[in-house]
């Protein structure tokens, strides 16, 4: 199976050592192959995209990180795996915002400090969303919204603090 390697068609010089790449440029790399991908597809398949100066066993060590994360899905075929993206790099991005999030003791200020600092065009785009999530995805009852694709539950914090 042929083609490019990512890691050459993103313009890296193969005449010169590149620097080493970190974990998050890693992680984007094997999804963007991933996403190429014509199916399921093994690791070794996702290192020949990646180039040959990957190792094999870091390429299954970045798919397994992705699958804790629930980035990626995984199925059995013989010995090895077969694995799926189930995250674009935006839902990867949204999947680390959530796991700091939950990693925070103070939920509030982590969120009022958050959405203060937003541009005036990124707090417009929250509200439109937000405003959708409430007019188009009411619970039973119509007051509670239904979380969206991806939501994890509420967090533990969240019923102390009485929200």
């Amino acid at each position: 199976m042929g083609g490019t390697p990512l890691g050459k068609s993103l313009g890296q010089n193969p005449g010169r050592e590149r620097p080493r790449r970190g974990q998050g440029q890693l992680e984007a790399q094997v999804l963007a192959a991933l996403h190429h991908a014509p199916g399921p597809v093994t690791a070794a398949w996702v290192q020949e995209r990646l180039g040959d100066d990957l190792a094999y066993t870091t390429v299954m060590t970045i798919l397994s990180r992705l699958h804790t994360k629930g980035a990626v899905g995984r199925e059995r075929a013989g010995r090895a795996y077969l694995w799926t993206p189930a995250a674009d790099e935006a839902g990867l991005a949204a999947l680390r915002m959530r796991r700091v999030l939950d990693g925070e003791p103070d939920r509030d200020a982590v969120l009022t400090s958050f959405v203060s600092a937003l541009s005036a065009h990124d707090e417009q785009l929250l509200r439109s969303l937000l405003d959708r999530v409430e007019d188009g995805a009411g619970g039973a009852d119509g007051d509670e919204p239904v979380p969206g694709p991806g939501a994890r539950p509420e967090h533990p914090s969240d019923e102390a603090r009485g929200g």
